[in-house]
């Protein structure tokens, strides 16, 4: 996206900082909505559920409930009752950890697998066509420029 809006003379480095991360927030809600809307259109599914089945494809050998709470960085009881759900749906499985009689993992089934995957490409899909205005190295530029801005606030 070449366009660059030229700031405002008067306007303050802090207030132009205050605008973007608005507008950043506003287009995060906005394509957020939209991947909702589709994965409820086209799967009968939500974002929650996504995600946890995203989560669990990285990890084959499976996770812990703790472990995927912390992987997507909600409580466990948010956790609990989307696995619960994608087990009735045979979409995931819980298997013992060897070593801990008390805990299980998580781990997706084979259907889960190849459900996940129609879901993965369509996502990715969704999300190209929402970004098209970004070729490749401007997309990688932001992405970059994202990425320093969660560093500073790792570091601070």
């Amino acid at each position: 996206m070449n366009t660059k809006p030229r700031p405002s003379v008067e306007e303050s480095p802090s207030k132009s900082r205050l605008r973007l991360w608005l507008r950043i927030l506003k287009t995060s809600r906005g394509i957020e909505s939209i991947l909702r809307e589709n994965l409820r259109a086209e799967f009968g599914s939500t974002l929650p559920r996504f995600d946890v089945l995203a989560a669990l494809s990285r990890h084959a050998q499976g996770l812990k409930m703790s472990q995927l709470s912390g992987v997507l960085k909600v409580s466990n009881g948010n956790v609990t009752g989307i696995v619960d759900r994608l087990v009735e749906d045979g979409l995931v499985i819980r298997v013992p950890v060897p070593g801990d009689r008390r805990a299980s993992a998580v781990r997706l089934t084979k259907n889960g697998i190849e459900q996940f995957a129609v879901q993965a490409a369509a996502h990715e899909q969704w999300i190209d066509d929402l970004l098209h205005g970004f070729d490749a190295i401007e997309a990688e530029e932001l992405a970059h420029q994202l990425d320093q801005i969660a560093q500073t606030k790792k570091d601070s």
